[in-house]
């Protein structure tokens, strides 16, 4: 259950608003034109104005189906006894989409296989209706843990792969972490959407006067963190404004956690070498305005520099076009942060799409400039200064990997991360941090705190 190579032909639109094929064409276009869903779908829900419980059902199907492709391809193959490499792009789209109302949602046997079928005939050609209208009675013939016992090899990691829909490769990183009892609660946490978490920009609101005006709680660990039930938060006062931002309550504790370090001597300079798109540094501008201090904010796209520019809005950033590994005087600065980029495994219950488009090689090629990213900081940060090194990622390659290379060369020195590991049960990982989605309802941010001593 590999990720499969990119393919498929355009979607043919079908007047009228509806969910499901909203849905179909929303998933059409992350398969031909390698779009994001989280792009891709809103723009659909404008362009027809679904809205309401017409729009819930068209984002449920289209995150749903992206996210369980795999499995779904592996049963559609079984059913169909066909290799589906062999149909036309656009009606395995919409045999997936059938598939998915059939084995993880409530819809009715009937109705998934009518719309379906109704969709095809619109939407690809009349011609395949009937193989669709045959190819999803089979698949209804059995329910997902019917058809995950039948598919079963009886390998451990890849009997876990499709039932939690996985390539196996990332089950297998995640396994060499949490090991077998942990590993499938893991898994399950990326199939379900995450919540929409909020960070209160310190000195420009109030946390919990965050949550009341914005009817949400607030969070368990972040000191800036508000849980939203639902509804679109761009449309709440205080992040149209700027006063607020979403932010997952992860991010906003690794941030944070550099900022609060202990640190001895001048603490006014502060760096972001990978800052795109501006929710730490717009953070730590927050945090640096409170205390006198200023952000330098690093990014190599000139459109993602946008995005931070406009996200630290009237705080003390100064936002810089370029790259981090190139960037700044050696020991000008006092806190350093590396987000640097990653295969972003640990978001992937957010990305519905990520999983089945990484590679293996993607971690090799990312570690190299993870460790050039790091080296960059630690030249740029002073003698006794602090650098958090962050990824969203828990790979070994992407995490404790890249750290202890550099801890292994000499002038610096690791700092425990007691501000998290003190309040955050279960999140200390040899001697950094690591926090899960099934642990703590976070992405799965991994952070180590770094000081230059030489």
């Amino acid at each position: 259950m590999e990720p499969r190579p990119p393919k498929r032909e355009s979607a043919v639109r079908m007047s009228g608003p509806n969910p499901r094929r909203v849905a179909f064409d929303a998933i059409r276009a992350v398969s031909a034109e390698d779009a994001y869903a989280n792009i891709a779908l809103p723009k659909l829900l404008s362009a027809t104005g679904l809205e309401g419980r017409d729009a819930a059902l068209a984002t449920e199907l289209t995150y749903g189906t992206l996210r369980s492709l795999g499995t779904l391809e592996a049963i559609l193959a079984a059913a169909s006894g066909r290799d589906l490499d062999g149909l036309q792009a656009d009606l395995v789209d919409a045999l997936c989409l059938g598939a998915y109302q059939l084995l993880y949602t409530r819809v009715p046997v009937h109705a998934a296989v009518s719309t379906t079928v109704s969709l095809v005939k619109a939407a690809v050609s009349p011609r395949v209706s009937g193989l669709t209208n045959a190819v999803l009675r089979k698949v209804a013939a059995r329910d997902l843990d019917g058809w995950t016992a039948h598919l079963a090899s009886g390998d451990r990691i890849a009997d876990l792969a499709l039932r939690h829909a996985h390539p196996k490769w990332i089950v297998e990183e995640f396994d060499a972490i949490l090991g077998p009892d942990e590993l499938p609660d893991a898994l399950a946490a990326d199939n379900v959407a995450p919540p929409v978490h909020l960070c209160a920009k310190p000195g420009r609101i109030d946390r919990d006067d965050l949550a009341a005006k914005a009817g949400g709680t607030p969070g368990r660990w972040s000191p800036y963190a508000v849980y939203l039930p639902g509804g679109a938060p761009g449309r709440i006062k205080a992040v149209a404004v700027g006063r607020a931002s979403v932010q997952d309550e992860g991010s906003q504790l690794v941030a944070t956690a550099l900022a609060n370090a202990p640190m001895d001597g001048p603490d006014t300079a502060w760096v972001d070498l990978c800052a795109g798109p501006g929710g730490k540094t717009a953070l730590l501008g927050s945090l640096a305005a409170q205390r006198g201090a200023a952000v330098d904010a690093v990014e190599l796209a000139p459109h993602r520099a946008d995005l931070v520019a406009k996200a630290a809005q009237g705080l003390p950033v100064t936002v810089h076009t370029g790259d981090g590994r190139t960037f700044g005087t050696s020991g000008s600065a006092d806190r350093v942060l590396v987000d640097a980029p990653c295969s972003g495994l640990g978001a992937l219950r957010r990305r519905p799409e990520a999983r089945w488009r990484k590679r293996p090689g993607d971690v090799d090629d990312l570690s190299r400039l993870q460790g050039e990213l790091l080296a960059s900081a630690l030249d740029v940060v002073r003698p006794g200064g602090t650098v958090a090194y962050v990824t969203c990622s828990p790979v070994r390659d992407e995490t404790v990997g890249v750290v202890g290379d550099l801890l292994g060369r000499g002038g610096v020195e690791l700092l425990a991360p007691q501000w998290i590991t003190d309040s955050v049960p279960e999140s200390a990982r040899e001697g950094f941090v690591q926090l899960w989605p099934q642990r703590h309802g976070t992405d799965a941010m991994f952070l180590a705190l770094l000081r230059r001593t030489a």
